[in-house]
């Protein structure tokens, strides 16, 4: 008895070892393209066997005409492949961050409330292919090696099971299955810097480079956010060790730290303050006041807040300084962070 086609099977074995893994029901959120229904078609089939009841979700963003019948047209599909509940959620979007980031946060937020809600894994169609394009965002963004590390496979309440899978495998099983593909025309808008590296960029360098350029930035990713991991666990172990009952720090011991893991205890510390949309520019600010100290004033960061070193210490000043307004710091264009739910 044959089995099942080559690309079916290979996006059943990406699903199974996490399913095996966990515990309780999973939401596969679904656009209609190919990678997530190639997705939901594989955890219909494998997710009842490894016990875990499976439903699907999709998001109607409302930016295009015919949105919400497209929604139902994917909820009726998800259905038909025999997931349940499948839960059609709409949003409203914003305009912070350009269309892309607007709808990504918007989508996000809505995948969150329902895992919440309903105590689920939300499981993402991203590929390879797409963590390739990250990377090369993230490259290009040039703000640290956080930036190319790549999105993670499990970080709750999200999974994404494909990322070793390649996008034109995921269409070979939508054809294989006969599940009927919606294309968003997003997805093939030169406007948007994602889709030209996606049409433009990655097939050029596949061409140059002879080949295996998404895989390999599949592997550089992986191996980088082990390092990047690593480092970040040693600066929450020195930030706690040196952080005051009042949340200063002390200057002297900080500045004496690598500056690799000095930095790492920094962005912590200011994270935990409650510093927003903390950039490399900023963090580069806070570190000039331990490893270029010549007396100098407050850095300031996003949201009006700062910090200033005095009496061999640093402390953070939320608030805007006197003469300073607090008015939203513009977007950058394209501003892509590694992880895209």
């Amino acid at each position: 008895m044959a089995g099942p086609d080559p690309a079916v099977a290979a996006l059943r074995t990406a699903v199974r070892p996490g399913l095996a893994a966990g515990t309780g029901p999973v939401l596969a959120a679904c656009s209609g393209g190919a990678d997530s229904l190639a997705l939901a078609a594989a955890l219909a089939f494998e997710a009842p066997r490894a016990g875990r009841p499976v439903g699907g979700v999709t998001v109607d963003h409302g930016l295009q005409p015919g949105s919400a019948e497209q929604a139902e047209r994917t909820a009726g599909l998800l259905r038909s492949v025999g997931l349940s509940p499948v839960l059609v959620l709409t949003v409203d979007v914003g305009d912070a961050g350009g269309p892309e980031g607007a709808a990504r946060a918007a989508r996000a937020a809505a995948l969150a409330g329902a895992a919440a809600e309903h105590g689920a894994t939300i499981a993402l169609g991203h590929t390879l292919d797409d963590q390739a394009e990250t990377v090369l965002l993230g490259l290009a963004r040039g703000s640290g090696p956080r930036s190319v590390a790549g999105m993670v496979e499990h970080r709750p309440p999200f999974w994404r099971p494909l990322l070793g899978v390649r996008r034109e495998t995921t269409r070979a099983a939508c054809t294989a299955q006969q599940l009927p593909v919606w294309d968003d025309p997003w997805n093939s808008d030169p406007a948007y810097t994602r889709v030209r590296l996606r049409t433009e960029v990655l097939p050029l360098l596949e061409e140059v480079l002879g080949g295996g350029v998404a895989a390999a930035l599949g592997r550089t990713a992986a191996m980088t956010r082990e390092d990047l991991d690593t480092l970040d666990a040693l600066a929450d172990t020195e930030l706690a060790a040196l952080i005051g009952p009042d949340g200063d720090l002390p200057a002297a011991p900080l500045a004496g730290l690598p500056p690799a893991l000095r930095r790492r205890v920094l962005r912590a510390w200011l994270r935990r303050a409650g510093v927003p949309d903390l950039q490399g520019v900023h963090l580069s600010a806070v570190d000039a006041l331990l490893a270029r100290w010549r007396g100098q004033g407050r850095a300031d960061l996003p949201g009006g807040a700062g910090v200033r070193r005095a009496s061999g210490r640093l402390t953070v000043q939320l608030g805007a300084p006197p003469g300073r307004g607090t008015g939203p710091r513009p977007a950058a264009p394209d501003a892509v962070p590694p992880e895209e739910p």
